[in-house]
């Protein structure tokens, strides 16, 4: 990776700044403009908050109206809560481009600055005993605070959206040595929803061949990053993980970029670990990195523990006239149990049942030996697009992973959980190396990253590295999270066969 010793001289010599050129670049950058798209959303996101908070004073104002004179505090409030909300939230950063589309810090700066208005309200109305409505202090502003947050989740899915189609993004150069460089490229053209465009890249000398055929985008040397990034009019530089070998080039690096408007991004190489695990600690004025430890008990997995049995149970409850149903038609169309069992290994390596609606034929098992040919799995799974052991009744429920329902059940029992990695099965675990069996340091679930992420459609690789990446990060927000897009990939029926 980019910023590991290495003692070739094309390595370590151009990482450290000593190739000869002392400069990351070879030629100043002008400042950039904001591009169009953040100014348009900009300016709609103002427009959008401006009306939002006329409407809440107005809702104050209008149950007394025939009490509002000119002059009276009610309505200067209303005035001032019109005219202060947007410069209130630019003042506390919700109108930067930084966090518009991705993690949760829009929303928080949001609800700081509700807080703000709130706090200032009350300590004025207290302090100069002005006479406000209890309505604009305990109604108006909450309310305005909670429309405000709808207005950006609505706005982020649309950002979203077009970013998945390409539009709305940020050019980023990617800078790292071969195999980190690569990597970061190829997660980036994944996740195209992130809205970066990788549109070039910049290597040692050594990679430039190899990243150049793989990544399908223009490569460069370490020492043209911004000729690069001038002529493919990048906005975002992204370098890979560093260390000591590199500390001067990337101090180097960011004085080029010093008015030139160009965001520079510094990839932790801790790819999988993200969110509240990460933290800059100042130790002695030396900013370091801590990694905090993943937490696999504590009352958190109590509460998850709870939510799960009581979700599961009034699902099964409101779905039981469903369920019979499915299962009255699994019974009528194939001969056979409705309910298919498989041993699946769950918390710890402990062995379970798991459940599922069968939607293949009784004797599927004896039949896999003649497929493997057909299989299209790079991994330890078998896949197949059209699997002809599957009934016509069986691809129904597939296709909208209904003949999963019974592993509520499974759920209720304390053997899964709502939400969590793929329950492997037994040879899959015999296989296993030490980073994929941390997969089995919390309870498979009936749906997780993978689910929401492509399904059958992902590689062995991919599946493991969402696994393993919801292992390492897991909170009870990231599980709302995953039940909420379930809905979505359910309906949409992508990977699934």
């Amino acid at each position: 990776m980019l910023l590991e010793r290495h003692q070739a001289s094309t390595g370590a010599d151009v990482l450290s700044g000593a190739s000869g050129r002392s400069n990351p670049a070879s030629r100043p950058l002008a400042r950039r403009p904001a591009p169009a798209w953040v100014r348009y959303y900009t300016a709609a996101l103002i427009a959008t908050e401006t009306v939002l908070a006329g409407v809440a004073g107005a809702a104050v104002l209008v149950p007394r109206a025939d009490q509002i004179a000119i002059g009276t505090p009610l309505l200067w409030a209303a005035v001032v809560l019109l005219v202060a909300w947007p410069p209130l939230l630019g003042a506390t950063g919700a109108y930067s481009e930084r966090v518009y589309g991705t993690g949760s810090d829009e929303y928080r700066r949001v609800g700081r600055a509700g807080f703000l208005l709130l706090a200032s309200a009350s300590f004025i109305s207290y302090v100069t005993a002005l006479e406000l409505s209890r309505a604009l202090v305990l109604v108006a502003i909450p309310a305005l605070t909670g429309a405000t947050l709808l207005v950006r989740f609505l706005a982020r899915a649309r950002l979203r959206g077009l970013r998945a189609a390409g539009r709305c993004t940020k050019r980023v150069v990617v800078v790292g040595r071969g195999g980190a460089a690569l990597e970061l490229v190829t997660r980036l053209q994944r996740e195209r929803y992130a809205g970066l465009e990788v549109v070039a890249a910049a290597v040692t000398p050594a990679d430039r061949v190899r990243v150049a055929g793989l990544a399908g985008v223009p490569v460069g040397g370490l020492d043209d990053v911004l000729a690069l990034a001038a002529a493919h009019d990048a906005d975002t530089i992204a370098v890979t993980s560093a260390s000591e070998t590199a500390a001067q080039y990337l101090r180097q690096l960011s004085w080029q970029l010093e008015g030139t408007g160009i965001e520079l991004l510094v990839a932790p190489g801790l790819i999988e670990v993200a969110g509240p695990r990460l933290h800059i600690r100042p130790f002695e004025g030396l900013p370091l990195l801590a990694v905090e430890q993943p937490s696999f008990e504590g009352w958190r997995r109590v509460v998850k523990g709870g939510l799960d049995r009581v979700v599961a149970g009034v699902a099964l409850l409101l779905l039981a006239p469903v369920l019979a149903l499915i299962a009255a038609a699994v019974a009528c169309t194939s001969p056979g149990p409705v309910l298919f069992r498989q041993e699946r290994v769950g918390l710890n390596g402990k062995p379970f049942t798991m459940l599922k609606f069968r939607s293949m034929v009784v004797d599927a098992d004896r039949q896999l030996e003649q497929l493997r040919k057909d299989n299209i799995s790079d991994g330890l799974l078998f896949k197949m697009r059209t699997d002809p052991r599957v009934t016509p009744v069986g691809r129904l429920l597939r296709r909208l992973s209904l003949d999963e329902l019974p592993q509520l059940l499974n759920v209720l029992g304390g053997s899964m959980s709502l939400v969590g990695p793929r329950p492997p099965l037994p040879d899959e675990v015999a296989r296993y190396d030490t980073s994929v069996s941390r997969r089995l340091l919390v309870k498979p679930g009936l749906t997780g990253l993978w689910q929401i992420s492509g399904r059958s459609d992902l590689s062995w690789e991919e599946s493991v590295r969402l696994d393993l990446r919801y292992v390492e990060n897991w909170s009870l927000a990231l599980d709302l999270l995953i039940l909420w897009k379930t809905g979505r990939a359910v309906l949409s029926s992508s990977g699934a066969y």
